[in-house]
């Protein structure tokens, strides 16, 4: 039995929404923005919404911010720049394949999570989780290889082209992020959860926009000309941001990181949606199975979770 709090289940759920609207909105941008304003605006325009959240709870909770050791703080430096670089390879796979196959790649983050937390930190998974692990990474496969490998050769070759490469890279940037999140979290002197993970997103969006938004004014003085023109689209990139990594990073505080990116696979079904909706994307037979078996193997972890 996984012994987490129950909030982590609608966390992860409520992050795999924002985070596919939100993305589904930086690729709308990817046109008026490089690569790195894309990324910048999910900071930039999310501190404020996260110091708006996390005032907001503290203040109806009563409770005090707590000494932040220089500990938590590199650790909390460390989680936001891998984040920065996993949203940066993120966007540039989509300019390779598409919106669902770049997202597709980056999902591989929860095996990745599930064995490092597993091989690092103790982090255990029941059987069954495991089980939905390796449906979802099948149907990631199927997404991204589908017609493309028919032999051993072919696979490999299909392995390193961009868009894997910037997937996988992806992947394993957000992995790490969580399990750093988890980490800076722990280091928090308190006992509300939920409040360590708010505290701790406030930290690392400020962080990233310090650290961001200083490469992008040496190197693309022109990008931020161009975030503040489209403000009104940038604004609700860094609300659906700062939303989506509130219920991650509370998810991460409450539950294994593991279990938690298993369940957030769920975007994939979102994701469905946006593709097909929003940026009139055709989606293909094989595609639509492959996210079937992405969304699979959610379920399973989740029967897994409940069973132990």
């Amino acid at each position: 039995m996984i012994i987490a709090t129950p909030i982590w289940l609608p966390a992860a759920l409520l992050a795999g929404l924002f985070q596919a609207w939100r993305t589904a909105l930086q690729q709308r941008l990817r046109g008026k923005l490089s690569v790195s304003g894309a990324g910048l605006i999910r900071y930039a325009y999310g501190a404020p919404f996260a110091i708006l959240f996390a005032g907001l709870y503290l203040g109806i909770a009563g409770i005090a911010v707590p000494r932040l050791s220089p500990a938590y703080l590199g650790l909390a430096a460390a989680a936001g720049l891998a984040q920065i670089l996993g949203t940066a390879l993120l966007i540039l796979s989509f300019g390779h394949r598409g919106f669902v196959v770049g997202t597709a790649f980056s999902k591989t983050e929860a095996l990745m999570a599930a064995l490092a937390a597993a091989v690092f930190f103790g982090e255990g998974l029941p059987w069954l989780a495991w089980v939905g692990i390796g449906t979802g990474v099948a149907g990631i496969l199927i997404l991204s290889l589908f017609g493309q490998a028919t032999s051993a050769r072919d696979l490999a070759r299909a392995a390193v082209q961009p868009a894997a490469l910037c997937g996988l890279g992806a992947a394993a940037l957000f992995a790490l992020t969580g399990l750093l999140v988890k980490r800076a979290t722990g280091h928090l002197a308190l006992a509300d959860e939920p409040a360590t993970a708010l505290i701790t997103l406030v930290i690392v969006m400020l962080m990233q926009t310090a650290m961001h938004g200083s490469y992008v004014a040496l190197r693309e003085p022109a990008t931020l000309r161009a975030m503040a023109e489209n403000w009104r689209n940038s604004g609700l990139v860094g609300l659906l941001a700062a939303c989506g990594s509130a219920c991650w990073f509370t998810g991460f505080a409450t539950a294994p990181v593991a279990l938690v990116r298993v369940v957030g696979q769920i975007e994939v079904i979102f994701t469905i949606g946006f593709a097909h909706l929003y940026l009139k994307e055709v989606l293909k037979p094989h595609e639509v199975a492959g996210l079937v078996l992405v969304a699979l193997g959610v379920i399973l972890a989740l029967i897994g979770a409940g069973i132990g």
